[in-house]
């Protein structure tokens, strides 16, 4: 077997709404072969990794792989459960894991979980996948594979990419919450929150921590002197930039002290209790570091505690120990180190709840001050310290005292925290009992330090005691009680009308007044105004809308590539819209047929947040058929069904049972809901439409308007928008007519069968007849597809000129023109058909062909060439029809009102 090539789906997807990855696999020689076919093989693979004798597979118990096997299953299916299990026994907890055929015989895509928050960049699967792939060859080649020393890399490197303990209990507690949370590439900065709601937190420091307290609590000498000049007990201390300083500050302190950095963190450098010059000058050499000053203060007696003030208010306290072993009389050492460092809560660095335990220099010198060394034996109960500082970081554990604190002590922390100006904020203090009131005498109890970013490991997971949800204190700080946390959210996909639905959905709430994102096919746009240009309809444009502060509502165009690609880049959306499910992109991504293309699309009517807004096509039976789907269902959604007629089946019978649809009736977009009807606008002014002629436009104004009002957009203003929507200035390059000399030339990027049948219908309807067609087709479509659109432009033009696109997606010069041309021919055997180099001569052909008057069609693949030709043409945007009785749309005009701009709710019998 070969592995081919990873990709990651980083947000909700086909498979799964966490993160995946998919392998491509290359069977090669094991093509048809199960396992039943290699005797020995599942005997020698479970020798070399035990677990997977419990692996449940498709039975549902544990055991049910190793039946699989003795069945006879094929070798992917293998490949994932053992990256599985590989994950499991690096401490990369993830479940979810499929097998599914691709491409070819030999090709099969393994889908495995990632965790939620694993850097999009990370290589840890793909080094799994690989280390599966090599124990599984092992095992066929008779061999009982070792993958320890292998897997031990790659537990290296997951440990140094994973989320740190105090930022992964973060991203839990928001996720619980019901705050979506991104982490920002492979630090420990997450951002939380949509829009004008987004907040980002680094550990436990949050983006409303002071700069200056941060400062502050970093410099010790000025900590303690902001602490002392509000009255706040603290070691009296000297700054030292000299052994010989350091030895004077001993003098007049008296001992014992403590020397430490000026701005150490982590109790690196910090000697404690030091009584004699020798263990000063030692200390001073040890601390100093680069600044060449230490910071000597008096030693206070009694027990370590860290308290975490969070918003002003005591949210957790711990006892602090310091890094010991205790003797049994029979272990050295060295060897109850070894013990404690099996403990699997120990981790190198803050990647566990506990540190491991270290024999350094620092350790070394204090045990030799006890009479110790590594090889000794400490008597039975006998605790000999590693350390003297009480940190965590340094090997030290933690009993948790929360309850216990006393309101004296409380709101000295509490005060502190706000001499320093932290809203997050570690306080560590000594005092004789944290639960007994403030000693009175001086020197008796004091605050040694606060800290800016605490860790929270000691309050999450103590050594004694019941774990705090402090990672929950500090998002509650972020996200008070009420607050929300997301914008508005719209996801709007379907094989047509995507963009044009977006546009009018943005431009509604904007005239609503609210600053929209918004994502399509030609750009990213806040505030109507372009910010990033490109085909920005995946995950990364949505994100990038998303993670605007000054975002109060957010439209996203989900287009079926960045769905197959990356998932969605959002999560839980508000209103959900489907314009249509019709044949295009076969052939891409393998996507074969339409029930495929219907697979992936459900997705934006499956991630709606509960109780959310679907919005569906009453008339496209691939559309309406998604409400029935189990998933939507478990959703729980409002349904919004629109058609352009009331007696479209689907929603008549939703309107007969009370649901709210959206249909032009008596020449009026109207909404309904139950026996109430509301009309909208009259369709034959709908901008666009050209007095309703193109209905296609027609029903995308309808879905637009089913999800503004989803989102309560008055019905006067979503009138109003869909009146204004002017196509030359807010849907560019869809629908456009312009005027070149005596023909009008009707831009769109109709590709597929449904829309150019639209386009054909369009044409016909408003000018009464076919006119001239230059067209061009994406070269990634299958050759049936291609055929089928080319037939279906044969519907309506009987003269076409035909060019290829600069970009020709793997097709050889020539091919896409021969296979357009043969369509057409198929479709109309007496078709003239004019081949042309680009798109300069398709057009300058197309305008030599028309009669006087005729209209041209352009169907282009990138609209910026198509404007600048038009420029250097002379071209002028076409006039907007006028609205007329009795024109496509059907009924009265709007002249016939008063005010045109309000809308009216009238019993159904009229």
């Amino acid at each position: 077997m070969r592995l081919d090539h990873v990709r990651r789906l980083s947000g909700p997807n086909v498979y799964l709404s966490r993160p995946v990855a998919i392998a491509r696999l290359d069977l090669q020689g094991l093509t048809g072969h199960e396992t039943t076919d290699h005797p020995g093989f599942a005997e020698r693979l479970v020798e070399a990794l035990p677990g997977l004798r419990t692996h449940h597979c498709s039975a549902g118990r544990p055991g049910g792989l190793l039946d699989a096997m003795a069945r006879g299953t094929y070798f992917g299916h293998v490949t994932e459960h053992v990256a599985l299990e590989l994950s499991g026994l690096i401490g990369r907890e993830v479940f979810f894991g499929r097998t599914v055929r691709a491409g070819g015989p030999a090709e099969y895509d393994v889908i495995l979980e990632c965790p939620r928050d694993e850097p999009s960049g990370s290589t840890v699967v793909e080094q799994l996948i690989t280390l599966a792939l090599r124990i599984v060859n092992g095992a066929l080649a008779g061999r009982v594979p070792d993958p320890s020393a292998d897997l031990a890399r790659v537990a290296a490197g997951h440990e140094t990419e994973r989320l740190g303990v105090s930022t992964s209990a973060l991203a839990r507690a928001a996720r619980r919450r019901g705050v979506p949370v991104r982490r920002v590439g492979g630090l420990n900065l997450l951002r939380l929150g949509y829009g004008r709601y987004r907040r980002t937190v680094w550990a436990a420091m949050t983006d409303g921590t002071s700069a200056i307290g941060m400062e502050v609590a970093g410099d010790k000498r000025l900590a303690h002197r902001v602490l002392a000049d509000a009255g706040v007990p603290v070691p009296e201390g000297r700054v030292a930039a000299s052994p010989a300083e350091a030895l004077e500050a001993l003098h007049e302190i008296g001992a014992p002290v403590v020397v430490k950095p000026l701005s150490g963190h982590q109790g690196e450098g910090v000697h404690i209790e030091l009584t004699s010059a020798p263990e000063v000058v030692a200390a001073f050499a040890s601390a100093a570091g680069e600044e060449g000053e230490v910071l000597v203060e008096s030693y206070i007696p009694g027990r370590d505690y860290r308290v975490l003030v969070v918003g002003g208010r005591v949210v957790a306290a711990a006892e602090l120990t310091a890094a010991c072993v205790t003797g049994d009389g029979a272990a050295t050492v060295a060897e109850l180190v070894e013990r404690v460092n099996a403990d699997p809560a120990r981790g190198e660095g803050h990647d566990r709840p506990l540190t491991r335990l270290a024999l350094g220099a620092t350790e070394l010198a204090l045990l030799a001050r006890q009479g110790h060394g590594p090889r000794s034996v400490p008597g039975s109960g006998e605790r000999v310290w590693l350390r003297r500082n009480a940190n965590l970081s340094t090997g030290g554990t933690s009993r948790d005292v929360t309850d216990g604190v006393h309101a004296e002590v409380a709101d000295m922390c509490v005060r502190a925290a706000a001499t320093v100006g932290m809203d997050v904020c570690g306080i560590d203090l000594r005092l004789p009992d944290i639960g007994s009131p403030l000693p009175a005498e001086r020197g008796a109890a004091g605050i040694l330090e606060v800290n800016a970013a605490p860790g929270l490991r000691m309050h999450l997971a103590p050594h004694e005691g019941a774990g705090r949800d402090v990672a929950g204190d500090i998002v509650d700080l972020m996200y008070p009680a009420g607050t929300p946390s997301r914008v508005p959210v719209v996801s709007v996909t379907g094989t047509n009308g995507k963009t044009t639905t977006v546009r009018m959905i943005a431009h509604m709430l904007e005239l609503d007044g609210r600053r929209t994102g918004m994502t399509s096919t030609e750009g990213v746009y806040v505030g109507r105004r372009l910010v990033h240009f490109s085909d920005a309809s995946g995950p990364r444009s949505a994100e990038m809308v998303l993670g605007d502060r000054s975002v109060e509502a957010a439209v996203l165009e989900t287009a079926r590539g960045g769905i197959v690609r990356r998932g969605l880049g959002y999560d839980r959306a508000d209103v959900a819209v489907v314009t249509n499910i019709t044949r295009d992109h076969l052939g891409v991504d393998d996507t074969e047929a339409l029930e495929d293309l219907v697979d992936i699309k459900a997705l934006v009517a499956e991630e709606i947040r509960r109780g959310g807004h679907l919005v569906l096509n009453a008339e496209d039976p691939a559309a309406a058929g998604l409400a029935g789907r189990p998933t939507v269902k478990g959703r729980a959604p409002v349904l919004r069904y629109f058609a352009l007629a009331a007696d479209a089946p689907v929603l008549a019978e939703h309107l007969r049972g009370g649901g709210l649809g959206y249909y032009v009736q008596h020449g009026w977009l109207t909404e309904a809901r139950g026996d109430r009807r509301t009309r909208i606008l009259p369709a034959d002014e709908v901008a666009g439409s050209f007095a309703g002629h193109a209905v296609h436009v027609v029903a995308n104004a309808l879905a637009a308007a089913a999800a503004a009002r989803a989102l309560d957009v008055p019905v006067d203003v979503v009138a109003r928008a869909l009146r204004t929507f002017d196509p030359h200035l807010r849907n560019p390059g869809r629908g456009c007519v312009y005027q070149v000399g005596d023909n009008p030339v009707l831009v769109d990027y109709a590709h597929n069968p449904a829309a150019v049948t639209a386009m054909g219908a369009f044409v016909e309807r408003r000018w009464g007849g076919g006119g001239v067609a230059a067209v061009t087709l994406p070269g990634d479509r299958s050759d049936e597809l291609v055929g089928e659109t080319a037939r279906a432009l044969a519907g309506t033009f009987g003269r076409v000129v035909v060019y290829e696109d600069e970009d020709l997606r793997g097709r050889r010069s020539g091919e896409m023109t021969r296979l357009i041309v043969q369509g057409l021919r198929e479709g109309r055997p007496d078709v003239l058909t004019h081949p042309a180099g680009d798109l300069k001569g398709a057009l300058a052909s197309a305008l030599d062909i028309a009669e006087p008057g005729e209209p041209v069609l352009l169907l282009y693949e990138k609209l910026q060439p198509v404007v600048e030709l038009l420029e250097t043409l002379g071209a002028e945007p076409g006039t907007p029809d006028a609205a007329a009785p009795g024109g496509a749309a059907g009924g009265r005009s709007s002249r016939t009102m008063t005010d045109s701009s309000a809308s009216t709710t009238i019993p159904s019998s009229q």
